[in-house]
């Protein structure tokens, strides 16, 4: 593979970055084979046993819950960001760090990425998908830098990921755009996961129209 051929490299970057803050994309549903829900809460107290604070949607039912609950209970920082009408509606942890409401589901999003170090997918519908979808995209343009990991419970993300492959296949996106993201099986991997990412940068953007 020749040096054009490589994902872009963040200027500086270092091969065992230290990570802070990490971005949680989860569900809030209660209907889900509860090994989601195991799988959420294990994450939960993975990432607070290394010292990571958890930032996700504020949410205290299904995964959302289930992971807030499991960094709690390993003593770790977690913070939630709500809209106003979810607040309204009582659908908020009332146990987390911090607890940030916003206006809409946009800001909700944005604030979400804010300082975060990177993100990670656990299995859910269409709002988390939507979250995820946006965050690649966000990465192809240079504009979020950091690892997307997908927690892929139950072989969840197979579908999904074998969708992207056939757009690379396909010339919708370049071959570089697959080291956009990775795959692990288990919570317990999202650790080594973050720091042998590829790294990123906004160079990124020199090949995202094709």
């Amino acid at each position: 593979m020749g040096p054009v051929d490589q994902p872009p490299h963040e200027a500086n970057t270092n091969p065992s970055r230290r990570v802070n803050a990490i971005t949680v994309f989860c569900a809030s549903s209660r209907q889900c084979d509860t090994v989601y829900h195991d799988a959420a809460r294990r994450l939960g107290q993975v990432l607070a046993g290394n010292g990571i604070t958890v930032v996700y949607g504020g949410g205290a039912i299904g995964s959302m819950g289930a992971l807030a609950d499991g960094a709690l209970a390993r003593g770790g920082r977690v913070i939630g960001v709500l809209p106003r009408f979810m607040q309204e509606l009582e659908w908020g942890h009332k146990g987390l760090s911090e607890l940030h409401l916003v206006d809409d589901m946009r800001q909700r999003k944005e604030r979400m990425l804010e300082g975060s170090q990177g993100v990670v997918a656990l299995p859910g519908g269409c709002g988390t998908l939507e979250e995820l979808f946006e965050v690649i995209t966000l990465k192809r343009l240079g504009l979020f830098v950091h690892p997307i990991i997908l927690v892929n419970t139950r072989r969840f993300f197979d579908s999904l990921v074998q969708l992207l492959s056939l757009a690379i296949t396909e010339r919708f996106m370049d071959q570089r755009h697959a080291a956009m993201w990775q795959v692990v099986s288990e919570p317990e991997e999202v650790p080594g996961a973050l720091e042998a990412a590829p790294p990123w940068s906004r160079d990124a953007r020199r090949f995202a129209a094709l």
